[in-house]
């Protein structure tokens, strides 16, 4: 019964992470929703017993994938600040 909840509430939690992480304007708050998806989906791996794709998603997608994201933008310009 608590395992089919797990398997019905992260996937829906993962979906709205992603949507969360497309409609906010702020780039760094759409790469931490971004980065928040994909530690839900490593979560999600391992309750399916795919430990070794976990630990990839999580070092890959949330932890590199982000800073990545997170030093491109802060070495980009924003158009609010040039006025």
């Amino acid at each position: 019964m608590i395992n089919d909840l797990i398997h019905f509430a992260i996937p829906l939690l993962i979906i709205i992470a992603s949507v969360v992480a497309i409609l906010l304007k702020d780039l760094i708050a759409s790469v931490i929703a971004l980065a928040a998806m994909s530690l839900l989906l490593s979560l999600e791996f391992y309750i399916l017993q795919a430990p070794d794709v976990a630990i990839a998603e999580a070092g890959v997608g949330a932890c590199l994938t982000t800073a990545i994201l997170v030093l491109a933008i802060k070495g980009t310009k924003r158009k609010e600040d040039e006025i």
